[in-house]
């Protein structure tokens, strides 16, 4: 059995690129510019599959904000003159809240230092958070110097009770920190339930993870929508096992390499239902118990601003205007869903990658077709996107995209390249040189000859029908004589223009010889054909031509059309045909169609 050695080198020689484009990738990896790169397309192809896959999921429907949108603000500041608003507002939304039954009250808003001027409004606060037990605050972390605020000690009933190891695990610049803008003291005394709600964004700017736990003076204290997640669930302790935080058997929160976790969107702004806080104080007002019934019984309710002029505007995934109480309500749904993103590691995206660029290097050896392997290359990349939307809308996996696509495409090329190189160097560009005249860049007569004998074998095995026009341009001779053969040349290109335009892909053009030209119409009857004919010395009757001295002349052609039929034997019989009437054209005045003698 001869063994065809020139294919085994092929693969032998792309196997070989594969491993050295792999090889290039990992190396290239120790680079952190590079690594910013891929990270920056990787992260931004993330957010177009959350903008596909957020359309799909439904929020928690016992989500709602109390927004302090932006008219409420002009409502504050016209009805009270300052911002931020008297906290007794807030004392009478929680006591009024309360008393429809909601689930939970979350302030996504700080209550810091006391006001000294409105002593009593705080005493309010106070007295409304003590009193109920299912009222959360907010604090935040930082990194402000002791010398411009001391840190404080945070009570211990604020730490969130972890079950880990060894602490430093989850240390690093996204969880330590080194000081904290608390709540104010009379409220941190009657509350256990105050957790951050501290925000990291990309180096882009925009916000896909968040922090669960944070690492303060040693101890850990939870984010604020952890804190409500754990409560709801009624979970006491959480576990860290596996770069996992286990809160029960069916709720875990997956953790990335930086131990945040990545959000999985529900849609962007208003994707909760949104209750303006003018609203609100005026139900209250009224004491429309009915409204506050209807918006807030058995609900999870977030309270905090969404107007842009208080600047609490996130950019996300899938918005860049999302305030950040929609961060936090979206951070909760993903805990109470079990919805996170998990993203592949990096041995799960090496093997994706070697699979992908190997599946392409070997179908690019196997197609012969140029078309054919473009399109499969296309087809490939977008079945491959496909899956990573479908995986991430079903199994809530990331699985990486920039590298395998960068791998393949480099494979593709690197293996066309060889492919071509080594079996078929310049075999296209010297067919084509072969069978296209080179002035008018039409089929030469040789190419006219072997289409005139497909097409009449296509009719008389399938009867498959067609057409033949054969052009002349009128008093070409003389033209030359007069203007020159560089004008004539300029002509006779530009005639050849107008029959490409006017004719079918799937037309043949071609150059007879001197100044006749000819189109075989492939699958077309004598009436059609006629008609493009008619069309063809219309359009160069109304044409101006340019000639080499940039002069603008007129030009007629005459024009023969002949269809095959049953009594053509040979080719030579309508080319015959076709010329008699072409002839006849001339006879007759030149300047029209003849189709019969």
């Amino acid at each position: 059995m001869k063994i065809d050695f020139k294919k085994y080198l092929l693969y032998f020689i792309s196997t070989i690129i594969v491993a050295v484009i792999i090889l290039s990738m990992l190396w290239l990896g120790h680079f952190e510019i590079y690594r910013d790169f891929i990270n920056k397309i990787e992260q931004t192809s993330f957010d177009l599959r959350q903008n596909i896959t957020s359309k799909y999921k439904t929020p928690d429907k016992n989500i709602v904000i109390v927004a302090v949108d932006n008219e409420s603000y002009e409502y504050i500041m016209d009805k009270y003159g300052e911002w931020p608003i008297s906290r007794k507002l807030w004392a009478d939304v929680i006591e009024n809240i309360e008393k429809v039954n909601p689930n939970k009250i979350i302030f996504d808003l700080l209550f810091v230092k006391p006001n000294l001027n409105d002593i009593k409004a705080d005493k309010a606060l106070v007295d409304a958070v003590k009193k109920y037990d299912n009222v959360y605050l907010s604090m935040n972390f930082d990194y402000t110097d002791k010398e411009v605020r001391t840190p404080i000690k945070l009570d211990d009933k604020f730490k969130v009770n972890i079950k880990i190891e060894d602490k430093n695990i989850l240390n690093n610049d996204y969880t330590l920190f080194t000081n904290v803008r608390g709540v104010m003291d009379e409220l941190s005394k009657v509350s256990n339930k105050i957790g951050s709600i501290n925000i990291n964004r990309d180096k882009d700017g925009i916000i896909r993870n968040v922090t669960p736990v944070y690492l303060y003076q040693n101890d850990f204290y939870p984010n604020l929508s952890l804190l409500v997640g754990m409560d709801y669930l009624k979970v006491k302790e959480i576990k860290y096992e596996n770069n996992k935080l286990i809160l029960d058997n069916n709720h875990t929160i997956p953790l990335d390499n930086t131990k945040r976790t990545i959000l999985n969107w529900y849609g962007g702004s208003h994707t909760y239902l949104h209750i303006p806080l003018w609203k609100v104080t005026n139900a209250i007002k009224k004491e429309d118990i009915k409204f506050l019934k209807d918006n807030f019984e058995n609900k999870i309710i977030y309270i905090g601003t969404t107007a842009t002029s208080l600047s609490d505007v996130k950019s996300v995934p899938v918005d860049s205007n999302l305030s950040g109480v929609e961060l936090n309500a979206t951070f909760l749904n993903n805990i109470l869903d079990n919805n996170f993103i998990k993203k592949t590691n990096i041995e799960i995206d090496l093997l994706i990658t070697i699979l992908l660029s190997f599946f392409v290097g070997y179908f690019v050896l196997k197609i012969d077709s140029v078309l054919k392997t473009f399109v499969f290359l296309f087809l490939t990349l977008l079945t491959y996107f496909s899956i990573s939307v479908f995986a991430m809308q079903k199994y809530n996996l990331w699985i990486s995209i920039v590298i395998p696509y960068i791998s393949t495409i480099a494979t593709f090329v690197l293996v066309y390249c060889e492919k071509y190189l080594l079996k078929s160097k310049d075999y296209e560009q010297t067919y084509k040189l072969a069978v296209t005249d080179g002035l008018t860049q039409l089929y030469n007569h040789r190419y006219f000859q072997e289409q005139m004998l497909t097409q009449l074998n296509n009719y008389k095995r399938y009867k498959t029908p067609f057409s033949l026009i054969m052009i002349d341009i009128d008093f070409f001779k003389k033209f030359n004589d007069t203007y020159g053969h560089q004008s004539g040349d300029c002509v006779l290109k530009q005639v050849a223009n107008i029959l490409k335009r006017n004719s079918r892909t799937s037309d043949i053009a071609c150059r007879y010889g001197g100044e006749e030209m000819s189109i075989i119409l492939t699958n077309t009857n004598n009436k059609d054909a006629i008609t493009t004919a008619e069309k063809i010395c219309n359009t160069v009757r109304e044409s101006d031509f340019i000639l080499a001295n940039n002069e603008k002349v007129k030009v007629t052609i005459s024009v023969g059309v002949a269809s095959v039929n049953d009594s053509i034997e040979k080719t030579q019989q309508l080319i015959e045909y076709c010329d008699k009437c072409l002839y006849k054209a001339k006879e007759n005045g030149r300047n029209q169609v003849v189709f019969e003698v």
